[in-house]
């Protein structure tokens, strides 16, 4: 089994996500890309995360009908801060992880919980991002494998930002993650309509 693990936060899971994990499918010949929205991450405490009760749905309606993604809970069912060393842990030892990452994630790495062990149970993909050179995620972490994706300007900070602004962010998340937005009043300031 080559696996693909795409983690995050997932607030919400947009399209650059569905990207990453479509090129890194194609790519590196993958059976499946699972999708893992963070429990408590870690690197996030003290900012203001939707509940992973949300984030967890909405991961699930982004991958349904892609038959090779698939949602998975394992880190929003676990108690207390959620480290993707320990994650990975989880996985059979007979499955080939891949580890699928935006390069500002990538770059960031060295700061993360047990780094060294990451590197050693998956393989790094890496995908673009703005304001991140190649030269800065090798130095930090080594050779990756660069997933032929173009540079795509979105980021849950932007998504929240505009919903909160009352703009649309529609064809920037699939159409269900969309709806459960709308239906839930995720991302809206309580004092707009």
């Amino acid at each position: 089994m080559r696996r693909g693990i795409l983690g995050g936060t997932f607030d919400p899971p947009h399209l650059a996500h569905l990207v990453a994990g479509e090129a890194a499918y194609r790519e590196l010949g993958l059976d499946v890309v699972t999708f893992l929205p963070a429990g408590r991450p870690w690197q996030k405490a003290g900012l203001d995360v939707s509940p992973a009760v949300h984030r967890r749905e909405m991961t699930h309606r982004a991958v349904a009908g892609i038959e090779y993604f698939e949602a998975d809970e394992r880190e929003v069912t676990r108690d207390g801060w959620t480290y993707t060393a320990d994650t990975l842990d989880t996985f059979p030892d007979d499955e080939e992880l891949v580890l699928i990452l935006g390069a500002d994630a990538a770059a960031g790495l060295p700061t993360w919980q047990r780094p060294e062990a990451v590197l050693r149970r998956a393989r790094l993909a890496v995908m673009l991002r703005p304001g991140v050179e190649r030269a800065a995620v090798e130095a930090a972490v080594g050779q990756v494998h660069w997933l032929d994706t173009p540079l795509l300007v979105i980021s849950g900070t932007l998504l929240r930002a505009r919903r909160r602004a009352g703009l649309s962010i529609r064809f920037l998340v699939p159409d269900a993650v969309l709806a459960y937005i709308e239906s839930a009043g995720l991302y809206v300031d309580a004092d707009r309509p």
